[in-house]
């Protein structure tokens, strides 16, 4: 799978794929990972790629010309299967999303900046508008970075054990259930005895009423969407 960025500050992309699950990722070839100045297409020798507004306002925004001649140079190699401006009011981004764009081939996530992007790319390029959350970031590379490892993650052979996405929160619209570690006591707080006795049929139906148990308390409204 290969996503690819376009980014106005593509310094704020570095470090978030250079450790840890992303970059055992891309060493073992399963995800392919490109950030592209958006300055390389900018409109003059001066690198501008953001202007002022029409009709007023405080705020620059990115201009049409350098993303569309972006978009359209980076296709040449193949189309994109989803083309997706990272904004606060797009849809909410959820697990199921996630898992969808996991199975996809190739991506581009948009940046904005500023005040956002000109609205005739997003009418005549983008497929996808998504936000992570109700909340404005300075840009979009953070949010950028957060999509990109939920969905990395999920792909098979990321993980060392592929079952462990699988029993992640919201996989099933249920909040994941308490975890242990050793020592069996802590301080004079044990392990529930249960996950101490070696029957997985025992564990996962405790671990299935804890996590249904949860969400009830924590996110009822999950529950509706089963």
């Amino acid at each position: 799978m290969t996503i690819e960025i376009l980014s106005a500050v593509p310094e704020l992309l570095t470090s978030p794929f250079e450790h840890s699950i992303m970059k055992r990722a891309q060493e073992r070839g399963l995800l392919t990972i490109k950030v592209h100045h958006l300055r390389k297409w900018a409109i003059n020798k001066h690198g501008q790629i953001d202007d002022y507004q029409y009709g007023g306002g405080a705020g620059m925004l990115i201009m049409c010309e350098p993303l569309a001649n972006a978009i359209d140079e980076l296709q040449q190699e193949g189309k994109f299967d989803e083309i997706i401006f990272v904004t606060p009011d797009g849809k909410r981004f959820e697990q199921k999303d996630a898992n969808t764009l996991s199975l996809k081939n190739r991506i581009l996530l948009i940046c904005g900046h500023y005040k956002g992007i000109d609205q005739r790319i997003r009418d005549l390029y983008v497929t996808q508008e998504i936000s992570i959350g109700d909340y404005v970031l300075s840009g979009g590379e953070l949010a950028a970075a957060v999509i990109i490892d939920a969905i990395g993650r999920i792909i098979p052979g990321v993980l060392n054990d592929e079952t462990s996405a699988l029993t992640d929160s919201f996989q099933d619209n249920l909040l994941a259930p308490p975890v242990y570690s050793r020592p069996v006591d802590f301080r004079g707080s044990e392990v529930p005895a249960v996950l101490l006795t070696g029957d997985p049929k025992k564990v996962d139906a405790w671990r299935q009423e804890q996590a249904l148990q949860r969400t009830k308390e924590r996110r009822p409204d999950l529950l509706e969407k089963k």
